[in-house]
C-alpha cells in the first residue's frame, strides 16, 4: 500500500509502509520532513541548537475541554531537530584479516555517504538529507562502494591514497535517489488559474518522498557494510529512518525481509520496533519509515529482527547512540552556567524530569554536590563533550569511538551463500571482529575494501578501530557487544577503563552518588553496552607517540580462524592532536 502524494510532508508524524506494487507503479520511498508540530520551520537548520532550558508546549485549541494537540509556545525555547538516514537492507562481502573474503546478509548506507566513508554517524539534519545530487549517479557511486564518482578519480588506485589521507571527491550526504515529483509538478503547473490543486501540499522543490529507483539499486546493491551504517542524533531529535529492501543478488532463492530493531531503546512505539509480529516487515523492493523520539542518552545498537540469530550472526548489526543535552549547554563566556544548574532545567522537562525519592528509574538523578563545574573547551578548542547529562563533568571525553564487537563464523557464512542449510546447532565464530575487523586490519585507518562478485571493489567496512587520543585527553569508547554466540572481553593494557554507563544508563544511584568504577578489564554478552572513558590526562604516564593495546584476554579470540596473532585486539594511540572530524592522528 501507499499514500496519496497529495499528503504533504509537513505532517508531524507521516507513516509511510510501502510494499511491492503493480508493473509500472513506484514502491521505493522515503522520508524526511521539513516541518513537525514539534519541530516547525526546519529549513535551513544545520547545527542543534543551544540548550537554554526545556521546551515550553502549549494546547493548540485551548478551552473546555481542550481537544488540540501540544506544540511549541511561538517566540519560546526550541530544543532538537528533525534528522534523517536511509539504508538498505541486502548483501554484500567484507575482508577477514587473513585475506578471507565472507559473505554476509547486511545494511548498507543509501544516505550521509560521505561521512559514513570518513568513519562518522550517517544521520543528517533534513536540509541535508533532502538535498538532490547535483551529477548523474552511476553503478558504483559513491565512496562507499567502488569510489568512482562521476568527478573523477576516486578509483581502486586512489583508494589506497584516500586511507592515507587523501580525500574522495565525492562529498555528497543526502538520500540517495531523492527526485523531485515529476508527475505532482506537471499536474499542478496544468492545473487551472485558482482551483484546486491536484497536489496541494507539494513543497516549492517538489520534493515529496519520490525517489529514482534506479539510482537506489545501483548503490544499495551488494553495497552491506559491517557493521551497519553508524546513526546518531541528540535528545529532543526527532529520527526518521528509512530502510529500503534490494534484495540479495546471492540468493536469490530468498525472498527475505528486514526490519530495523533498535535493542534497548526506551518507549519505542510497536508499529517501528521492527518485531515483525508486532509490527511491520519490508518486502523485496519496499521501503518502511520508521519514527522515533529520541530517549535517554546512551548507546544502543540496532539490528535486524526477521530470524534473528541467522541475520544477526550473518552481519545486519550497528550501532546507534544518544548525544546528551549537556553537550548543548553554552560554555563559560558564552553566558554558561554550571552544568548542575544546566541539569536542573531539565528537571522542567516532562520527558525526562527525574525525581529520584518517588521514581527508581530515573536515568539521570542529579549528583550529590554541586561542584560548581562549568563547560569549558576540551583539547581541540571546541566544547567538551559529555556521555551523559552527569551535571558534574564525570562524563567529560575529548574524543569518542564506537567499538563494536561481533563475530563470524566461515562456514556458518560460507553455506549461507552456497545454497545449502545452515547449521544454527554448530555455530561456532572463528573470526573476531571490532568494527567489522580482526587485528591487524583494526589499526588501518580510513575504509577497507572487497573486491565483491559484481566485479566492483566495496568499501564494506568503513569504520576503523584504531584509538586515538589528544595529548592530556580522554577518549570515550561506546562498547557494544554484537555477537550472537559469547560472552566477549576486552582489556585494557596500561590506560585504565573508567566505566561511566551500562546498557545507556549513568552509573549513579538515586542518592546522587556516582557509581562509576574503574578496571582493566570489561566483560559483555550480546546485546549488551558499556560507556568507558580511558583518561590519559598524565602526560607523565602517557606521553605524546606511545602505544597501549586494547584487545582480548581470551587467547582463543586472539586469531583469524586458524591465523593466530590477529582477531580481537586493536592499538591506543597517543598524539599531539587528533582531527575532530576523520579522528586521524597528527603530530
Amino acid at each position: 500500500m501507499t499514500i496519496s502524494r497529495s499528503l504533504g510532508m509537513g505532517l508531524p508524524v507521516l507513516v509511510l509502509v510501502f510494499m511491492a506494487l503493480p508493473a509500472g507503479a513506484q514502491s521505493f520511498r522515503v522520508q524526511c520532513p521539513p516541518s513537525t508540530i514539534t519541530h516547525p520551520n526546519q529549513g535551513g537548520i544545520t547545527a542543534e541548537p543551544a540548550y537554554v532550558g526545556p521546551t515550553t508546549l502549549a494546547n493548540t485549541s485551548p478551552g473546555t475541554p481542550a481537544n488540540g494537540y501540544l506544540a511549541p509556545v511561538a517566540g519560546g525555547t526550541l530544543n532538537g531537530a528533525i534528522k534523517c538516514q536511509q539504508v538498505s537492507g541486502g548483501d554484500g562481502f567484507a575482508t577477514m584479516a587473513d585475506g578471507t573474503q565472507t559473505f554476509m546478509f547486511s545494511f548498507g548506507p543509501l544516505s550521509g555517504l560521505y561521512d559514513i566513508s570518513r568513519g562518522l554517524p550517517g544521520t543528517q539534519f533534513q536540509s541535508i538529507f533532502n538535498t538532490l545530487y547535483a551529477g548523474t549517479l552511476s553503478p558504483g557511486d559513491p565512496a562507499t562502494t567502488d569510489g568512482a564518482s562521476d568527478t573523477g578519480g576516486y578509483g581502486v588506485g586512489s583508494g589506497a591514497a584516500f586511507l592515507t589521507g587523501g580525500s574522495p571527491a565525492f562529498t555528497f550526504n543526502g538520500a540517495i535517489g531523492l527526485a523531485p515529483d515529476a508527475d505532482c509538478v506537471a499536474a499542478n503547473a496544468a492545473a487551472p488559474a485558482g482551483g484546486p490543486l491536484p497536489c496541494p501540499n507539494l513543497p516549492p522543490s517538489g520534493i515529496d518522498g519520490h525517489v529514482d529507483p534506479r539510482q537506489i539499486m545501483d548503490i544499495g546493491v551488494m553495497n552491506g557494510n559491517i557493521p551497519a551504517p553508524l546513526m546518531a542524533i541528540d535528545e529532543d531529535d526527532e529520527f526518521f529512518l528509512t530502510l529500503t529492501n534490494v534484495g540479495m543478488i546471492m540468493r536469490p532463492d530468498l525472498f527475505e525481509q528486514h526490519t530495523i530493531h533498535f535493542h534497548g531503546y526506551p518507549n519505542a512505539s510497536p508499529l517501528y520496533d521492527g518485531v515483525p509480529d508486532a509490527s511491520v516487515a519490508i518486502n523485496i523492493g519496499g521501503s518502511f519509515t520508521y519514527y522515533y523520539l529520541a530517549p535517554d542518552a546512551g548507546t544502543y545498537f540496532w539490528h535486524c529482527h526477521i530470524t534473528p540469530p541467522e541475520h544477526l550472526q550473518m552481519g545486519m548489526v550497528g550501532q546507534i547512540y544518544v548525544r546528551p543535552r549537556q553537550n548543548r549547554v553554552p560554555m563559560a563566556g558564552q553566558g554558561g552556567t554550571t552544568l548542575y544548574a544546566a541539569l536542573q532545567l531539565q528537571q522542567s522537562d516532562l520527558r525526562t524530569a527525574c525525581n529520584s525519592s518517588t521514581d527508581i528509574l530515573c536515568s539521570n538523578p542529579l549528583p550529590a554536590v554541586n561542584n560548581q563545574i562549568t563547560h569549558l573547551p576540551n583539547k581541540a578548542g571546541t566544547p567538551t563533550f559529555y556521555a551523559y547529562n552527569d551535571g558534574d563533568g564525570s562524563t567529560a571525553y575529548d574524543v569518542e569511538y564506537p567499538l563494536q564487537i561481533h563475530g563470524f563464523d566461515p562456514n556458518f557464512h560460507f553455506v549461507g551463500m552456497t545454497f545449502n542449510p545452515e547449521g544454527f546447532v554448530d555455530m561456532k565464530d572463528k573470526y573476531y571482529l571490532l568494527n567489522g575487523r580482526s587485528y591487524p586490519d583494526t589499526v588501518q585507518q580510513g575504509p577497507q575494501a572487497t573486491q565483491s562478485s559484481d566485479g566492483r571493489v566495496h568499501f564494506g567496512q568503513p569504520l576503523a578501530a584504531v584509538i586515538n587520543i589528544p595529548l592530556g585527553g580522554k577518549a570515550l569508547l561506546r562498547i557494544s557487544d554484537l555477537d550472537v554466540t559469547e560472552f566477549q572481553t576486552l582489556a585494557s593494557l596500561g590506560i585504565p577503563m573508567h566505566v561511566v554507563g551500562y546498557n545507556a544508563k549513568l552509573l549513579r544511584d538515586q542518592a546522587g552518588n556516582n557509581m562509576d568504577y574503574y578496571s582493566n578489564s570489561i566483560t559483555l554478552g550480546g546485546g549488551e553496552s558499556l560507556d568507558v572513558i580511558l583518561d590519559a590526562t598524565d602526560t607523565t604516564s602517557y606521553p605524546k607517540g606511545s602505544v597501549f593495546y586494547l584487545y582480548t584476554p581470551n587467547l582463543d579470540h586472539l586469531s583469524n580462524d586458524a591465523e593466530n596473532f590477529g582477531g580481537l585486539m586493536t592499538e591506543v594511540h597517543i598524539c599531539g592532536s587528533v582531527d575532530p572530524d576523520t579522528k586521524a592522528c597528527s603530530t
